[in-house]
């Protein structure tokens, strides 16, 4: 039987723009950290390091999109902060503690808004130019 919830996932992942997918990876990490989360808080520690390593494979997935011959700087920025938030999910993950966990979901919820507001800016100029 199929999951209803993995066809919508499907869907917006297939017609999504460049700019949407980079939004979809954002909030798939954010919730990778808040199970995260959830795990250290209940003990599990088998779901803990599952999310923790989801999260990880998402900033991986982040860091090979950037486009460094476009945005050089840019490209060198981000990619240092995927490194700064893949040490500190090692280290809750290793220490066990929710500090490092929550010092990552604070940046990637920040960034998510920046891409977020990058997409709409997207879309209203799409639609200025089906309009013109």
């Amino acid at each position: 039987m199929s999951n209803p919830y993995q066809q919508s996932l499907d869907l917006e992942v297939l017609t999504a723009s460049p700019i949407e997918l980079v939004v979809l990876l954002y909030q798939g990490a954010i919730g990778a950290v808040d199970a995260a989360k959830r795990g250290l808080a209940e003990g599990d520690i088998k779901e803990r390091s599952r999310q923790i390593t989801k999260a990880c494979s998402l900033l991986g997935e982040l860091a090979a999109s950037l486009n460094s011959a476009m945005a050089p700087e840019l490209s060198a920025h981000l990619r240092d902060l995927y490194g700064y938030m893949h040490r500190r999910l090692c280290q809750a993950n290793i220490e066990q503690t929710v500090e490092p966990l929550d010092d990552v979901r604070n940046l990637l919820s920040t960034l998510l808004e920046g891409w977020r507001a990058a997409a709409q800016q997207e879309t209203a100029i799409e639609e200025a130019q089906l309009v013109a």
